[in-house]
């Protein structure tokens, strides 16, 4: 089981029992808090997202430390100028081990939308997702007695699917043009 929370304002992905580096918090060491910010769910059998968090869920932690983190050496120097200056800090980090993965009554924070039937949507050229423009569905027309394929204007990979279906041997040496004549008899 593992979770999705946001503990002071960075995202981090934890699971039961493990220790956790975070920006420095309030707490005393040896305190439980608890995070109710949990954007993602995983159960091993269900995956829950929240909308944009999880309602009933949270993730309860232990302080374990306070401390400061390595120190970020930043060396700027300019060659055959003398120029050299050495800053750096070191980052209040506070040690977290997660405890408890609490999933109570997970559910995401949107209204059940309603039974929609999947529909084939025809669009024009390629359409995003968002932009896709649904064609309303053709009447049946009557059947063609004999549908005329202009040969010219298909590339060699349709014209051999063509040939293919026609039953014509010996495709795949011909060019496009022995195929366009083998195809028009």
């Amino acid at each position: 089981m593992y979770a999705i929370v946001e503990i002071a304002g960075q995202q981090f992905k934890v699971v039961q029992d493990q220790k956790l580096f975070v920006h420095r918090l309030a707490d005393k060491e040896g305190a439980k808090v608890s995070f109710d910010k949990i954007y993602l769910l995983d159960d091993g059998k269900k995956v829950t997202l929240g909308a944009p968090v999880i309602t009933g869920a949270s993730v309860e932690a232990k302080v374990v430390s306070h401390l400061k983190g390595n120190k970020v050496i930043v060396f700027k120097k300019k060659r055959r100028k003398g120029y050299r200056v050495k800053n750096g800090h070191r980052q209040a980090l506070t040690e977290l081990v997660i405890e408890k993965i609490k999933s109570s009554g997970a559910k995401a924070k949107v209204a059940p939308a309603k039974a929609v039937k999947a529909v084939p949507v025809k669009t024009e050229k390629k359409a995003t997702a968002k932009k896709a423009v649904a064609k309303p569905a053709a009447k049946k027309a009557t059947p063609k007695k004999a549908e005329t394929i202009d040969f010219n204007k298909l590339n060699l990979a349709k014209l051999k699917e063509e040939a293919k279906k026609k039953g014509i041997e010996g495709i795949s040496s011909m060019k496009k043009a022995d195929l366009i004549a083998a195809l028009s008899k």
